[in-house]
């Protein structure tokens, strides 16, 4: 982590709004800074923090209460970093009358905390009547009418029998040591505090017998097929003693297993949100209702900690589906927090460094990701189904072919050889279709020595599919099977959101002639040369000793792909661009290849396979005008020739970037979003 500016203030201010009520954890409160102070006064922090604070309420004789001076509020526009609230929720602990005295204060601090983004507002709330947290925030901000930057978002609830102290040193804790706070100079001292009240948690579990690190944990069910289990919760009419009408459920015993994401603390009650691989579920814990010990371990829970639970799923009050727990197993401490539940990780590259995390708590991470595992296994099904088998070529080849790209060098010391890892599937794959395998496919890792972008990563998976005495007009319409069976894997239908766009995949896909939308959209002849020259230097190409084709090509990629929404199938480009593909036979200028575009992306290549042995090696050795070595597709590679000399039967073959269709199925704006973990430079240290 880079270390915050030198030239940073010392001292940074809190805002504290307070109640009559709450007079006792105002104390608490300053008590707390006091401590912090020594901590935060070491050279690691190098800063202290001052409360500048408020009473809301009126005094014994129904006097305004004391208001801060507003000098000190003006200084504070560019150190305030937190504002605490504490009242009751009780509506008469907040008197509008007094607020509007204060409106001015208020305002100020508004207008600080938005000037500052490391601020943060919370409210500790003493409970006095049986209200929801969301209702009491509600009523706080519609008394205080408080303006956006102090709405009561962060909301603690607690009661009398609690020792507040905990509960403010816990939340205030975190809130403080998070290292986007700019008087944080050094991580380590960032999570030191949080880290240090977790493994007091640990250490306490240790006490009571309990292995922190867990233990098997048999029959548990997934979440969402205890949500399915809705329909057996039964309800009964009761009378209350006092003559008050009141719902009792019941439901079906039920085990859990997962993450803590979000804990609400209310004296003796807890309620929390478990989240597993499929789903999330809200807890009830009550003291009462758990016992002694199960609440002495709920003592010792945090934001991330993985729990199982026994107990019955019922609905609250409110109709919320709820397992109240019986029994409470402990099975994982988790010493860093969570990142905080509204923001997650923002940091891309770190998203992806942590992926652990991301899946663990960002929005919709884990779902994309089970959405690609979904979309792999519907495609390995398709092509099962339709008799093709799966092989598994060599991941190391003596030579870089079957694509134009640069590959990754290595070297195996005991044969004393240089080898390149593979570009592409393609050889090997032919190889089998002449032993008799007429139909094959291979779903793997392909290694590219090139840039990275938002469409490209060095490594990435390919799928690279063969089929004797198909064309590729066969392969067509298996990539449009193939593309709709991974649609109706992940259930999100035909028509799939992608960007600020829609993309209607249903079928059939459009097919169109790669002249054709060239004479479209670039306003030119094709078959006229001296229109593609001209045209090529409008659009600032390089044209000096290039094959017309090439020009032809580099005017395409500019002037039509990023205008192809698809899906649609490109089809008959010419033949010197391809030189591994089956020539028409009445226009020999012209190869039997598509390619599918979405969304102005090359989705899918496919051709009529080059089955000739002595064309073939005409065109291995023949490099293509106007290509650097590097960038041609030509390798000799005299095995292969050799091999089609054995008879390959005629077919159809087609490559499709598996990481590419999941961006677009997923609506994921970059391939690095569906690669697990992509590849980044070090981490800085």
């Amino acid at each position: 982590m880079s270390a915050k500016p030198t030239n940073r203030p010392s001292k940074y201010q809190v805002f504290l709004l307070w109640s009559n009520d709450t007079v006792s954890q105002c104390r608490d409160v300053r008590k707390f800074f006091k401590e912090f102070n020594k901590k935060t006064a070491k050279p690691e922090f190098g800063v202290t923090f001052e409360i500048i604070d408020h009473c809301f309420d009126t005094d014994d004789k129904g006097h305004p209460g004391a208001v801060p001076a507003e000098e000190l509020l003006l200084k504070s526009k560019d150190t305030l970093a937190l504002t605490i609230g504490l009242c009751t929720d009780d509506e008469t602990s907040l008197n509008p009358y007094t607020v509007d005295k204060a409106q001015h204060q208020l305002d100020l601090v508004v207008e600080s905390a938005q000037q500052n983004k490391f601020h943060q507002a919370i409210w500790f709330v003493l409970r006095q009547q049986d209200l929801e947290r969301e209702q009491i925030a509600g009523e706080i901000h519609d008394l205080l009418r408080l303006p956006e930057g102090l709405k009561p978002d962060n909301v603690c609830l607690f009661s009398e029998g609690d020792k507040f102290a905990d509960v403010l040193a816990e939340n205030l804790t975190k809130l403080l040591s998070s290292d986007d706070r700019p008087w944080i100079e050094d991580e380590s001292a960032a999570v030191h505090a949080i880290e240090a009240a977790r493994r007091q948690k640990m250490d306490k579990l240790v006490q009571m017998g309990i292995d922190p690190w867990g233990h098997r944990f048999d029959n548990q069910q997934a979440i969402r097929d205890v949500r399915a289990l809705e329909g057996e919760i039964t309800e009964q009419k009761t009378t209350s003693e006092g003559g008050r009408e009141q719902t009792v459920f019941s439901g079906p015993k039920v085990r859990v297993a997962g993450r803590i994401v979000l804990m609400r603390p209310t004296g003796k009650l807890i309620f929390i949100n478990l989240v597993d691989r499929t789903g999330t579920i809200q807890l009830f814990l009550g003291q009462a209702q758990v016992g002694q010990r199960n609440w002495e371990i709920a003592q010792c829970l945090d934001l991330g900690d993985i729990i199982g639970v026994d107990g019955e799923l019922k609905k609250t009050k409110t109709g919320e589906l709820t397992i109240f727990v019986e029994e409470l197993h402990f099975l994982t401490k988790t010493l860093e927090a969570p990142p905080e539940k509204h923001k997650g990780i923002t940091d891309p590259e770190l998203r992806q460094r942590m992926r652990y995390v991301d899946l663990a708590y960002g929005e919709g991470v884990l779902e994309r990701f089970v959405q690609r595992t979904q979309i792999v296994r519907s495609i390995r099904e398709t092509l099962v189904g339709e008799g093709y088998y799966e092989i598994e070529g060599p991941t190391l080849h003596t030579i870089a072919g079957g694509a134009a790209a640069r590959p990754f060098e290595t070297f195996h010391n005991a044969l004393g050889m240089p080898l390149v890892m593979r570009i592409a599937l393609e050889l090997h794959l032919k190889r089998l279709l002449v032993g008799g395998m007429e139909r094959v496919f291979e779903l793997g890792r392909v290694y590219r020595n090139e840039g990275i972008s938002p469409r490209h990563n060095p490594e990435f998976t390919m799928l690279e599919v063969y089929q004797a005495y198909g064309n590729y007009e066969t392969m067509m319409d298996l990539t449009q099977n193939v593309i709709i069976n991974a649609l109706d894997a992940i259930g999100s239908g035909y028509k799939v959101p992608f960007g600020d766009k829609e993309i209607d995949f249903t079928p059939p896909f459009e097919r169109r002639c790669y002249r054709d939308l060239l004479a479209e959209h670039a306003g030119i002849d094709p078959a006229n040369d001296a229109e593609v020259i001209a045209c090529a230097q409008k659009l600032g190409l390089d044209t000096e000793g290039k094959h017309p084709d090439v020009v032809r090509n580099e005017i395409f990629e500019e002037t039509v792909e990023d205008k192809l929404v698809g899906p649609i199938f490109v089809i008959d480009y010419p033949a010197s661009i391809c030189p591994l593909t089956k020539r028409k036979a009445d226009q020999p200028e012209i190869a039997e290849r598509f390619e599918l575009f979405i969304h102005g992306m090359e989705l899918a290549n496919a051709y009529t396979e080059l089955n000739d042995p002595d064309l073939q090696e005409k065109l291995f050795r023949t490099q293509l005008e106007g290509m650097a070595e590097e960038d041609s597709m030509a390798r000799m590679d005299t095995d292969f020739v050799r091999a089609l000399r054995n008879g390959m039967p005629p077919a159809g073959g087609l490559g499709i970037g598996i990481d590419r269709l999941v961006m677009l199925l997923t609506n994921s704006s970059t391939i690095r979003e569906v690669i697990l973990f992509p590849l980044l430079r070090h981490e800085a240290t």
